[in-house]
């Protein structure tokens, strides 16, 4: 028996017409798995932030990326200023804003 014979190389004839495709199946199914498992909830998330950013108003308590506790006082497209104490007001960007946490305060 000649060993260079058993160790020829497999016949191709036509084994179903998949060629390339059935290479790259595999690549694409885990493509859409990274999409629904990570990209698509980040993008959700994301856009329900800006969405919250774009809704705040004055009296809205909320949280920095600090984290600081805030009452806004004022807003502008880009900067926020906030009440942290009596007397105490600072500017934030808009994009420090990690949350809103409740209604406005009762005024009175």
């Amino acid at each position: 028996m000649n060993l260079a014979y058993a160790m020829g190389a497999v016949p191709s004839g036509g084994g179903g017409g998949m060629g390339g495709l059935g290479a790259f199946l595999p690549l694409i199914l885990m493509f859409g798995v990274f999409y629904f498992l990570l990209i698509h909830p980040q993008r959700k998330k994301q856009k329900q932030h800006q969405q919250m950013l774009t809704e705040l108003k004055r009296g809205d308590q909320i949280i920095t990326a600090g984290p600081i506790h805030a009452t806004i006082e004022g807003l502008t497209d880009t900067v926020v200023k906030v009440k942290i104490a009596d007397n105490v007001l600072i500017d934030i960007p808009r994009s420090a804003i990690a949350a809103k946490i409740g209604a406005p305060e009762p005024k009175g």
